[in-house]
C-alpha cells in the first residue's frame, strides 16, 4: 500500500520509495504509479481501469513526494503549471563535506550523455547543453556531512546530483557523482521533501511537506 500524503478529487500526492520507479519498466520492483491505483480502485471500489496521470517524475534512487493527476483536465493543468515553472520544488540532501557559504545559488551549463545515463556540468554553455539553476541552503552539519535544502529553479535530469558535486559536495552515496561509497540497496541521500502549487481547478494554495530527511547511517 502506497503512503498517501494528500490527495482530493483530482489530484494525488504519494510517497516514493527510493529504488522504486515512477512508472512501470521492464525488471523494476512495482512502480509507484501501479500502487496509487490499486490505492484508488480500493479505497473507492472502482470499477474497470483506474486514469492516473504522471505529471513528473524522480530519479529511481531518490525518494520523496511524486504528484499524480486524477483526471485528464487536472493532468493537462498541471502539466502547463510545471512547464511555467510555477511549482516551488523543495529538496533536501546530505552530501559529504560543507558548502562553501551557509546558503547560495548555482548555475551550470549541463550536457547529457544517454548513452552512459549521465551529465556533466559546465561553468559556461557549451554546444548542446542546458541551463540548470538551484538555490541551497545549510540545514546543519555533523560527522563531516552537511544537510543542505535545495530549491530547484529548472528541471534537468540528475541536476541536483551533479551541480551539489560541482560544488565539492557530492550526495552521499551517489558515487557515480564523486560520492566516496555507494549504500548497498542503491539509494542516495537525496529527497523531494516539499511541493507547492496554485490548484489548477480550486485556485487554492497547495503545500505538501514530509520531514526532515534523517542522516544516512553508513
Amino acid at each position: 500500500m502506497p503512503r498517501i500524503l494528500w490527495e482530493d478529487n483530482h489530484l494525488i500526492a504519494a510517497f516514493k520509495q527510493s529504488g522504486q520507479t515512477v512508472q512501470t519498466e521492464p525488471n523494476k520492483p512495482i512502480a509507484l504509479e501501479v500502487e496509487v491505483k490499486d490505492y484508488i480502485k480500493e479505497k473507492y471500489q472502482k470499477p474497470g481501469a483506474v486514469y492516473l496521470g504522471v505529471i513528473h517524475r524522480l530519479d529511481m534512487p531518490v525518494e520523496g513526494i511524486v504528484l499524480f493527476a486524477k483526471t485528464s483536465k487536472a493532468l493537462v493543468r498541471m502539466n502547463e503549471i510545471f512547464q511555467q515553472r510555477k511549482v516551488r520544488k523543495i529538496y533536501q540532501a546530505w552530501v559529504h563535506g560543507k558548502p562553501p557559504a551557509t546558503q547560495g545559488n548555482l548555475l551550470h551549463w549541463l550536457k547529457r550523455d544517454e548513452h552512459k545515463n549521465y551529465t556533466k556540468a559546465y561553468q559556461t554553455e557549451v554546444k548542446n547543453s542546458e541551463r540548470a539553476e538551484l538555490n541551497y541552503r545549510l540545514i546543519q552539519s555533523k560527522k563531516g556531512y552537511s544537510l543542505l535544502e535545495v530549491e530547484l529553479l529548472s528541471g534537468r535530469k540528475h541536476q541536483i546530483r551533479v551541480q551539489l558535486s560541482s560544488m565539492g559536495c557530492p550526495i552521499m552515496g551517489d558515487k557515480k557523482y564523486g560520492a566516496l561509497y555507494a549504500y548497498d540497496d542503491h539509494s542516495i541521500a537525496l529527497q523531494a521533501c516539499e511541493l507547492e502549487f496554485i490548484h489548477p481547478v480550486s485556485n487554492e494554495n497547495i503545500h505538501v511537506k514530509i520531514e526532515n530527511l534523517k542522516f544516512p547511517e553508513l
